[in-house]
């Protein structure tokens, strides 16, 4: 049986909120993955010769985001060094923690599914690389880490 449609879901429709009051253009984000680690257990008198496997604690991929490189714009920088904020016992910290959503549109720009980062941040920046006889775009990358991955279906 299909779902709504009859035709899987284009991915170069998208949109990144970063917070309530900043929003950066992304050509690329990635990484939208987690999995439960598996906890192994074998009880001494059990009389089967395997153990058994149960859920243990979920991890989260590192997100990765990538966009062009424009003059005069350092946002990526910017939100970067304020992990300089995030020392040990500074209450300040959680303030540059922020809640990501990445949002799969519709040909309506309507959102198709949701993915909502918790607590992320920017642990990584990357400029462009830089080549004389390239003919292509300067692509910046930040790589957010974040405490959790909620996925939201529209209705």
């Amino acid at each position: 049986m299909a779902a709504i449609g009859d035709y899987p879901l284009p991915k170069f429709h998208f949109l990144v909120e970063w917070g309530s009051d900043f929003r950066i253009g992304f050509t690329e984000v990635s990484g939208l993955d987690f999995e439960t680690e598996v906890i192994e257990y074998r009880e001494g008198s059990s009389k089967k010769y395997n153990k058994t496997k149960q859920p243990g604690l979920t991890k989260y991929s590192n997100i990765t985001m990538k966009r062009g490189t424009f003059e005069g714009d350092f946002d990526f920088f910017t939100e970067w060094q304020k992990t300089y904020f995030f020392q040990e016992g500074n209450d300040t910290g959680s303030l540059y923690r922020r809640a990501v959503t990445i949002k799969l549109l519709n040909e309506k720009h309507e959102p198709i599914i949701t993915w909502i980062l918790e607590n992320a941040w920017p642990s990584k920046v990357q400029s462009t690389d830089l080549k004389a006889d390239a003919n292509e775009v300067g692509i910046e990358t930040m790589e957010l880490v974040h405490e959790g991955l909620t996925i939201l279906e529209a209705k």
